[in-house]
């Protein structure tokens, strides 16, 4: 059965509901849309439904970058004729990387998210920075977009902080080169996490802010958000799971063993009372066990909480434990057999990012022609 997601426009004072139209059956491959633009058959201002999302390359995901994104991206790719997803790794710059480092985990995020079951036949699966046209498409919204408006987003006065110099330029602007990266393709449907909603809204505002300059051009993104909620530390689960958590057992990596699994779910925060109930702002430790368990086997939260009658959570926490192992064990093995094959990886990116240029460079042509640079 497929997932049913909740696609709304982002305004603050009335999200609405945005059931994405069935694809135009002459446009039923992205090679066709490809063919189509070429031959001029896609009018300015047709719009075509278009998913685009992308996962920053910091290695093996963990357990809450599968669940909130992954997982959502396999069965977007099913629902959708138009798909693109990228490895960001131009995003990645903002937090010092190690090259050799960066090289590895773009490989490795890549082999995790086509183990997870990311097809590049149903897809364009990409690196962002082997398409220019990202860069220079950030640099012309950069030139209508108010710096106010950057300096208000939390993620700038989060992450900054941890920046000894105060925070960098790229680190400040890099909400303008997500919103080029959804614009370059005319996206129309972008899946976004809870924290970044307000970076979706950016690129919504610069849409519209470019249409009314230069005529409408854009479609105005809309976000898709999961009905999965939000996966938070095993340690603190008030937070979110990350993969920068200093604590060891805070984070369930994919490629974990068995026996890590056990250990860090063991280990994990609830409270003092045994049942298994599900409340999220009383009890978030055990709600989050709840909602694991309920995305990782498809079961709903009554259902879950159904099965789990009669449980204590030292005995609930090995049944969620096992529900991860069995979950991510193919991923895991097929993870590690992509790996041994670089040449592969590389293959599919460059030939993604063929794709994605092929469908962007027309669009980014008429973009100079109506800034003026043609």
């Amino acid at each position: 059965m497929r997932r049913r997601f909740r696609a709304c426009a982002l305004v603050p004072s009335s999200p609405s509901p945005f059931p994405p139209p069935p694809p135009a059956p002459t446009m039923a491959t992205p090679g066709g849309l490809i063919r189509a633009a070429r031959r001029g058959t896609l009018a300015q201002n047709m719009v075509v439904d278009r998913i685009f999302s992308g996962i920053q390359p910091t290695g093996t995901p963990h357990l809450g970058n599968y669940l909130g994104a992954i997982q959502n991206w396999v069965n977007l790719q099913e629902e959708y004729s138009s798909v693109l997803y990228s490895i960001m790794d131009m995003h990645s710059l903002t937090m010092p990387k190690e090259p050799a480092l960066l090289r590895q985990n773009i490989l490795d995020t890549t082999a995790a998210i086509l183990a997870c079951g990311i097809d590049p036949k149903k897809c364009f699966l990409f690196r962002q920075s082997l398409v220019p046209e990202h860069a220079e498409l950030a640099w012309i919204l950069g030139c209508i977009t108010n710096v106010p408006r950057l300096l208000r987003l939390p993620q700038w006065k989060m992450k900054r902080a941890s920046q000894s110099n105060g925070g960098t330029v790229g680190l400040l602007t890099y909400p303008v080169l997500q919103a080029a990266d959804i614009l370059l393709y005319k996206s129309t449907h972008v899946p976004v996490g809870e924290d970044q909603v307000l970076h979706l809204e950016l690129a919504q505002d610069i849409a519209q802010h470019f249409n009314k300059k230069y005529g409408e051009f854009f479609p105005v993104p809309k976000a898709i958000l999961s009905t999965t909620k939000k996966i938070k530390s095993l340690r603190d689960p008030t937070v979110k799971m990350s993969k920068s958590d200093t604590q060891k057992l805070a984070t369930v990596n994919i490629v974990d063993s068995p026996d890590e699994i056990v250990l860090k779910f063991r280990k994990a925060v609830t409270d003092f009372t045994s049942e298994v109930t599900y409340d999220p702002a009383n009890r978030p430790g055990v709600s989050n066990l709840v909602s694991i368990h309920s995305a990782v086997s498809g079961l709903s939260i009554e259902e879950v909480l159904h099965q789990s009658v009669g449980l204590d959570t030292a005995h609930y926490k090995m049944v969620v434990a096992e529900s991860v192992i069995q979950k991510f064990a193919p991923i895991r093995n097929e993870i590690k057999k992509l790996q041994e094959d670089k040449s592969h990886l590389i293959q599919v990116l460059e030939a993604g990012a063929e794709k994605a240029k092929e469908l962007a460079t027309p669009i980014y042509q008429e973009i100079r022609r109506l800034v003026g640079f043609q």
